[in-house]
């Protein structure tokens, strides 16, 4: 019996790395096992996926030494940075290259790099069409994500960039779902105009991840995008109204106004959402859901999931 190769899963507890453990577990003669990376090892969380079967450890991703004992031994490494959880680029950007170092250390065979665009490259700083944050980010949250890239190339990793797109469990747990107005009938409001907007199923992602690493050398040095489905706002707020049984409208707002309503991460998601209705054209066309759908057969469409999940948005 071949032994089977281990694919360290950093944010093993998370959307994304949860995702991934799911799946490889899932796939017993897929030839992978997982080791799932977590600050506790003794949460709720962590012992479901020790109970899938896969190796728990415990590392933190502020610790380097941490990162290159969970990665010793593996094959390959899913690595992700959890910005919302602390509004930090320069946090971000520490914990990546952590993880690279961890990974050059480790020799590993394949890393994929969880990524977003470096939306400076399309609106420059001096750009007055957004405005900048935090001194030198359009899209805080993308941009040190994709600033980060050559920590990976710089050491020489076979990489895979691999660009996500909108959670559609946003509309559960980051307060996006939809709200009553007024009148009583429920809206959500997003800056997107007509354009449409990449989205998948967080759960999905990881699926998508699991493909690329069975695939291996074939995404070395690649940046793939994945989504589940490019819809409008109107498209979703009808899909929604569907699920739910009731009329959901479509809130298009500016990019101004949304940056202006005040939330943490209000004016970088206002930022985010106008890069995407800017750039519809590249941001759609490099989420190509033929190619997530041929790494992950299982990939959920809007309507799929939330036929699964519509009893778990909050409706306000």
């Amino acid at each position: 019996m071949t032994e089977k190769k281990i694919i360290a899963v950093v944010g093993a507890t998370g959307a994304q790395g949860g995702g991934l453990v799911r799946a490889i577990q899932s796939d017993p003669s897929g030839g992978f096992t997982a080791r799932a990376l977590a600050r506790d090892v003794n949460s709720d969380k962590a012992k479901a996926l020790a109970d899938l079967g896969a190796e728990v450890v415990a590392a933190d991703v502020d610790d380097g030494e941490s990162l290159k004992r969970a990665f010793e031994g593996a094959h390959g490494a899913y690595c992700v940075t959890f910005f919302w959880a602390h509004f930090s680029p320069e946090k971000e950007q520490a914990q990546a290259r952590a993880m690279a170092q961890a990974a050059k250390h480790a020799r590993l065979k394949h890393v994929i790099w969880s990524t977003l665009e470096d939306t400076r490259q399309w609106v420059p700083l001096h750009d007055d069409r957004m405005p900048t944050l935090m001194g030198r980010y359009k899209v805080p949250h993308f941009d040190a994500k994709g600033e980060a890239n050559p920590f990976f190339t710089d050491l020489g990793l076979p990489v895979t960039f691999l660009l996500t797109a909108f959670y559609w469990d946003n509309f559960i747990s980051f307060g996006m779902g939809p709200k009553k107005g007024p009148d009583g009938t429920l809206a959500i409001t997003l800056p997107m105009g007509d354009k449409k907007l990449p989205g998948i199923a967080s759960e999905d992602i990881g699926g998508c991840a699991y493909g690329i690493f069975k695939r291996g050398s074939q995404f070395v040095g690649k940046t793939v995008g994945v989504a589940g489905a490019h819809l409008t706002g109107a498209q979703m707020a009808a899909a929604l109204g569907r699920a739910l049984d009731r009329e959901v409208r479509y809130n298009a707002v500016s990019p101004e106004v949304y940056r202006g309503f005040g939330f943490p991460g209000a004016e970088d998601l206002g930022n985010m959402f106008q890069f995407k209705r800017d750039f519809e054209e590249y941001y759609c066309g490099v989420r190509d859901l033929a190619v997530a759908r041929s790494l992950n057969p299982a990939l959920q469409t809007f309507d799929q999931w939330l036929a699964q999940n519509k009893n778990r948005i909050p409706i306000e």
